[in-house]
């Protein structure tokens, strides 16, 4: 099988393509430049995609003995992802871009041209599992990265790999270690890739501008004035811009952002709770749309706990009600439906949250 491996540089992806050629494939590298700019996406561990990465990959194909190319993908990746994470959070969304990128970038623009040069498969350094042609949890399930998957389709899923699914992570350092990757002991990439500063709200400040609105209270009443609704996200804490607590002592959260307006709005620790989730453009990972309700477990967080839940799926949307309150839910997140597996969690489907009460 001739199997393209999507190396970033890190020693996850290297020990998959390793992996790949011990199976006996015709495996080929390829690194994406995902900025016009490389040598700006790295500061220690957060960031990726630098020059750095490129010519870690590189060295690694060199090991393995493997051909190796990069791959420009900057001007897609500034539109499917930088672009959309701007604009989400201008509508007062949360939006998370590694999903995007599995969506549009790997799974979409690379998978789409590896195929048109008669490659058979994509492989990744993700940790998930395909088993029978479904998409399951990691073994490891602290590194489990089946949340960021769950937007793929059958089809996408039929022409992937992922061949460190199956093994913990601290095991996968070891292997390396043991084929004499340079990258064993790398720094995994952490935060969102393209902010390596890791100031989420400069970025957005800088690409939006300032537009200003008022915070108020569950009363209506305005406690302050911000700058802009995208350095807000509804549960936060902190960076209110408020004087202090509420009236009863307790902290204040912000509950509610209304994009049009600019308002928002602050409350009571209990008003995050919800208990129905509204997503839309809903995608099942096997192809095969259930019928009727589904009991299964929705995720809202990469690493976020499950709660268990009863979903109504349609043509354009999917309705979770919820068995136990979720709190902090914002429009714009991915929820993730899981059904529990003795072969390991199995993933249903996914959709883009756009109400939640």
């Amino acid at each position: 099988m001739r199997v393209l491996v999507a190396m970033s540089g890190g020693v996850d992806s290297s020990v998959a393509a390793a992996r790949m050629v011990d199976a006996g494939h015709d495996v080929t590298g390829v690194h994406l430049a995902l900025s016009s700019a490389p040598g700006t996406l790295r500061t220690g561990s957060r960031g990726c995609c630098s020059k750095e990465d490129a010519g870690d990959a590189r060295r690694v194909a060199d090991v393995l003995g493997i051909p190796f190319y990069v791959w420009d993908f900057a001007d897609r990746f500034k539109e499917d992802v930088i672009d959309d994470f701007v604009s989400s959070y201008a509508r007062g969304e949360t939006p998370n871009p590694c999903v995007r990128c599995n969506e549009r970038i790997k799974f979409s623009a690379l998978a789409a041209r590896a195929l048109a040069l008669d490659f058979d498969a994509l492989a990744t350094g993700h940790y998930a599992r395909l088993s029978g042609g479904r998409l399951r949890r990691a073994v490891d399930h602290d590194k489990d990265q089946s949340y960021v998957l769950a937007v793929l389709t059958a089809e996408q899923l039929r022409h992937a790999v992922f061949p460190i699914g199956d093994t913990p992570k601290g095991q996968i350092r070891r292997e390396a270690a043991e084929r004499g990757l340079a990258v064993a002991e790398k720094a995994d990439s952490h935060d969102i890739c393209f902010i390596p500063s890791g100031d989420t709200r400069a970025f957005l400040g800088a690409r939006i501008g300032v537009r200003r609105g008022p915070v108020v209270d569950g009363a209506g009443t305005v406690l302050a004035e911000h700058d802009g609704i995208h350095g807000f996200t509804v549960g936060q804490r902190k960076g209110l811009g408020i004087a202090g607590p509420g009236p009863d002592g307790r902290p204040r959260y912000v509950t509610g952002i209304d994009a049009q307006t600019g308002t928002v709005r602050v409350g009571d620790v209990a008003d995050l709770d919800v208990t129905t989730l509204v997503g839309d453009a809903p995608v099942v990972t096997s192809g095969v749309a259930p019928t009727g309700p589904v009991e299964c477990q929705v995720q809202v967080r990469a690493h976020g706990g499950v709660v268990d839940a009863v979903a109504h799926l349609y043509d354009d949307r999917v309705v979770v009600d919820l068995r136990a309150p979720l709190r902090g839910v914002a429009p714009g997140q991915t929820l993730v439906l899981y059904r529990p597996d003795p072969d390991g969690d199995e993933v249903l489907g996914s959709a883009t949250i756009r109400s939640a009460r």
